[in-house]
């Protein structure tokens, strides 16, 4: 192709090359159809969003001066068994889709099959990662199977959504920053191929660091390569522009903010230094796509983890992101700041809406708490048990999420024994016969017991954190992944209790919770919440340690006083007028009342922009 010409979704010959796309490149320039055009779009995620609320959060999009929003689909929410796969409810990608094109939004889509996103296990579903052999993200036959399945369905939804026929999708991503993982070029060109034989005929991109070793592992010839970054957009420009001078400079992810784990401080950026950057890519001629324009929430158990190389990074419930649409949808100085900028560059005959108000929020109350069973008792009482000679991981298990206990009987001679765990991912809260004697996090860690030259009752609650969602210990298991030694000697002959949590229905969170009372330090505690016209609000549970809450059977999320976050958000739909049961399962020590509050407490702050060097 000569540098003249535009550079459009498909290589020539293929099926879908007949359709021209509706962006397409040349001589530098990005065209929507045949003019000089920018992206500037914004990340918002319908899986972190209730679906009630998708089509206010896609008109505060608009109001930024945004043109286009791109979303990830995250293949382990639709299809959380091998065959089941769902696109009903909050799953309901079209309907979002349409929703955007409603807000006078494009759409860029990024299907994976890997998504990173902070989300459990890069978006894989963990009935494929914990297939012995599997060999993930590469031209593995096993693994290009799995995808091609999951493409099959997937693909063809985005496919009728093309704006080349009438929807509003105008762009699909390649894979996702796969320069930062490998370079099997072989795998990237197959997931491109898979894309365009089921349909897809627009823009297709890739999307990595800025760097030549991310660029060189994950590009591919003849599509616009696009970079990822937070910073220094002068440098990236360079970058890109020497290595594809025909190709213009898109900005696939601009960091405006960053994600939290939990125990460490929140991260932050200001507006001004957000606005300036972006600023900076517009004066370089460029399209960016801020990550995120609204960050959402990790409901449930779906936030994953990093590791820093000695130890698991829990990403916390909150995905705020110091986004400029905060996580309840309200306008943020950055919001303002970056509406400036971006509004100075929207093209002719566009009209960006004026900012709306704030959502509305509940006023602040305090809730009364009622306790329910004990920790151990009830969950003893709803785990579904399964034997084994040793410990099975949650993979063997068949359960993705949420807790399971391991329950074995060891001899223990006379005298202080040492009893050691191997392969533990990712916490485990240690009881011999009913009592506790330690909490573990590391993979390997010991703990001392005393002997009695009897056999004592070892019960072990492993919860799993979140999965790794970035990195090469991308895929890695759950649970006891070794096993449990008294000195040198295996432990055998275990029970483990299935407690998967997030789909639990209401039955099995009310059967749960309603044991008679028993005087303990951890359990199950409900609280009730009387509202005439739902709305917004924020959880606070002030003196409690470590676990989970539902409001009526939808698991809500994590929490932790380690922080950073010390609030849970409520979603308004989540609630309904009259009546509605909060109830909280706590893994270590009670607090006296629930609270709800006005604003998120986040934590505190720590200004952060991430670079590469």
């Amino acid at each position: 192709m000569t540098p003249s010409a535009p550079q459009t979704a498909t290589a020539p010959g293929t099926a879908a090359a007949a359709r021209p796309a509706v962006l397409a490149f040349a001589d530098g320039t990005l065209l929507r159809a045949g003019r000089p055009h920018r992206v500037l779009a914004g990340s918002l995620h319908y899986f972190r969003v209730r679906p009630e609320q998708w089509a206010d959060r896609l008109g505060r999009l608009a109001a930024l001066g945004l043109n286009t929003v791109d979303t990830y689909v995250p293949w382990n929410f639709h299809e959380r068994t091998a065959g089941d796969v769902r696109f009903d409810g909050e799953r309901d990608l079209p309907r979002f889709v349409a929703l955007a094109q409603d807000a006078g939004l494009d759409v860029i889509v990024r299907p994976g099959p890997y998504i990173c996103a902070e989300w459990d296990n890069g978006g894989l579903p963990a009935w494929l990662t914990g297939t012995p052999g599997m060999r993930l993200r590469t031209s593995y036959g096993p693994f290009l199977d799995a995808v091609g399945r999951w493409f099959d369905e997937l693909v063809p939804r985005i496919a009728a959504l093309q704006a080349g026929r009438g929807g509003p999708v105008v762009a699909v991503q390649i894979e996702n920053e796969y320069g930062s993982y490998g370079d099997d070029r072989g795998y990237v060109r197959w997931v491109r191929d898979a894309l365009v034989e089921r349909g897809v005929c627009e823009l297709l991109y890739t999307a990595d660091g800025p760097t030549a070793l991310m660029q060189d592992g994950g590009s591919l010839p003849g599509h616009l390569a696009a970079a990822t970054f937070g910073s220094r957009p002068a440098e990236a420009a360079a970058l890109l522009r020497a290595r594809r001078p025909n190709e213009p400079f898109l900005c696939a992810e601009f960091w405006n903010g960053w994600f939290d784990h939990w125990g460490e401080p929140h991260h932050v950026r200001s507006a001004d230094s957000a606005a300036e950057d972006v600023g900076g890519i517009l004066e370089a001629g460029g399209s960016v796509s801020l990550y995120m324009a609204h960050g959402g929430t990790n409901f449930g158990l779906w936030a994953g983890a990093n590791h820093d190389g000695e130890r698991l990074q829990p990403t916390v419930t909150s995905y705020d992101s110091d986004a400029p649409i905060a996580e309840h949808g309200a306008l943020t100085p950055k919001f303002h700041a970056l509406r400036k900028r971006l509004t100075a560059f929207t093209g002719p005959g566009r009209e960006v809406p004026e900012p709306p108000a704030d959502p509305p929020l509940l006023a602040p109350r305090t809730l009364e708490v009622t306790r329910g069973s004990a920790l151990l008792p009830a969950l003893r009482s709803v785990g579904e048990p399964v034997q084994a000679p040793l410990p099975l991981s949650f993979e063997e298990l068949g359960q993705s999420f949420g807790l399971v206990l391991y329950t074995a009987e060891p001899l223990l001679p006379p005298g202080r024994q040492e009893l050691t765990v191997t392969g533990l991912h990712d916490r485990a809260q240690v009881f011999v016969d009913g009592v506790p004697v330690a909490v573990l996090d590391r993979e390997t860690a010991s703990f001392t017991v005393p002997g009695a030259g009897a056999r004592v009752r070892l019960e072990l609650l492993v919860e799993n954190q979140g999965r790794i969602n970035y990195g090469p210990l991308l895929g890695q298991g759950k649970g006891i992944l070794g096993g449990v030694r008294v000195d040198r000697r295996l432990v055998h002959g275990w029970t483990m209790r299935r407690l998967p949590l997030d789909t639990w229905t209401r039955q099995d969170v009310e059967r749960a919770a309603a044991a008679a009372p028993r005087e303990d330090r951890a359990g199950f505690a409900t609280a009730r919440l009387t509202v005439t016209e739902p709305a917004d609000t924020f959880l606070a549970l002030p003196g409690f340690g470590k676990g989970f809450v539902w409001v009526g059977d939808t698991l809500l999320g994590r929490y932790w006083e380690s922080g950073p976050q010390t609030t849970l958000y409520l979603p308004g739909p989540l609630l309904r007028a009259g009546g509605n049961t909060l109830t909280v399962l706590e893994l270590e020590r009670f607090g006296d009342h629930l609270a709800l509050t006005d604003r998120p407490a986040l934590g505190p702050a720590e200004e952060y922009v991430e670079t590469f060097d």
